[in-house]
């Protein structure tokens, strides 16, 4: 058993539905408008399952828009917000017994920031439904209930070969597991998540980052031997000196085989900033590999979205590089790969 790669074969992805009693109320419309871009891309590829509190508001979106939702599977069910990546399960493969574990593990709203006792449900409402979309794939899910230990999908990376990556100042923030040391933190993921090894990222600030500093809003895995990462070339700059440590730690980092990774520089968006002149976590490495394909936010920066689809086309030559604009989802800190949730097949 293992949890694999991004880039592994998908049976589907999740995302949960905006809706006018979240955070999104005052930018709903174009919240929506970017989670039907995001959609669109999806069911051109593989299915997409979606969770709403108000199921007609979804369908009604998506039909609009001329989105095939016969590739759609809704689940009802109130939430919070939309970030399915934090909430939604974590899926390892048992290859050997042609089955899928969807480790449902405890979603605190990011350390107690927000509500989330209804995102914190969601997974025991959808389980019956994702099981039912494996079986159509011969795949048996189980249901591992992990709710003893605060995780969430963004602050993990696999390289589908038993290496993990993720960030100290997130996994050892007191308000996620308050009780256990970087040892024992280590000690679960390797038994959930059945690991050889962990890396861990010192640096990984953004400002605006509400999630103390997931690692896929700064370094991602491409392949077991490459990983792209947010890189600051402006000194005078607050990231500067914060990404250059994180770019100098990555250079040190080495394989499972001994070897340097490969690295992909993403360049950090220009400034964005929320209407009381706060700035907002903007950033290229929040991409969401899906069946054939990367989606990349962009931001309205021609030069620098450029750049990035560039390298990050470098790092996938076999894959459609789309870009998507989400400068509406950095208004609620978020970006795409937080908006999403994949699930693995065979």
């Amino acid at each position: 058993m293992y949890l694999p790669s991004e880039w592994h074969q998908q049976a589907f992805v999740q995302m949960t539905w905006p809706h006018k009693d979240t955070d999104w109320a005052p930018v709903l419309a174009d919240a929506i408008d970017c989670f039907c871009a995001i959609a669109r891309e999806v069911v051109k590829r593989e299915p997409l399952v979606i969770v709403a509190q108000y199921l007609d508001e979804a369908q009604t979106a998506l039909q609009r828009r001329g989105i095939d939702c016969q590739q759609v599977t809704f689940i009802p069910c109130p939430t919070n917000d939309t970030w399915a990546r934090d909430h939604a399960f974590i899926t390892c493969i048992d290859e050997q017994n042609k089955k899928v574990i969807l480790n449902d593990f405890q979603f605190n709203g990011w350390g107690l920031k927000f509500a989330a006792n209804h995102d914190n449900q969601i997974n025991r409402v959808a389980f019956p439904a994702i099981s039912s979309l494996y079986r159509q794939h011969q795949i048996q899910a189980e249901y591992a209930n992990q709710q003893d230990f605060v995780f969430e999908g963004g602050s993990i990376e696999s390289d589908g070969e038993g290496t993990l990556m993720v960030t100290s100042s997130c996994l050892l923030a007191e308000n996620r597991n308050n009780t256990q040391n970087q040892q024992d933190i280590e000690n679960r993921l390797k038994q959930y998540f059945h690991a050889e090894r962990v890396i861990w990222i010192s640096h990984s600030w953004l400002a605006g980052d509400d999630t103390d500093g997931h690692i896929d809003t700064v370094a991602r895995f491409c392949s077991p031997t490459s990983i792209a990462y947010v890189k600051c070339d402006n000194p005078a700059d607050e990231h500067y000196e914060e990404l250059l440590a994180m770019e100098h730690e990555l250079q040190t980092l080495r394989t499972s085989d001994g070897e340097p990774y490969t690295l992909f520089p993403l360049p950090l968006p220009d400034p964005c900033y929320d209407d009381e002149g706060n700035r907002l976590p903007a950033t290229h490495a929040n991409f969401l590999i899906v069946n054939g394909a990367v989606l990349v936010p962009t931001y309205a920066q021609p030069d620098k979205d450029a750049e990035a689809l560039s390298q990050l086309k470098k790092a996938f030559p076999d894959r459609d590089v789309v870009g998507i604009d989400c400068r509406v989802l950095i208004w609620q800190h978020g970006s795409l790969h937080c908006s999403t949730m994949q699930y693995p097949s065979f």
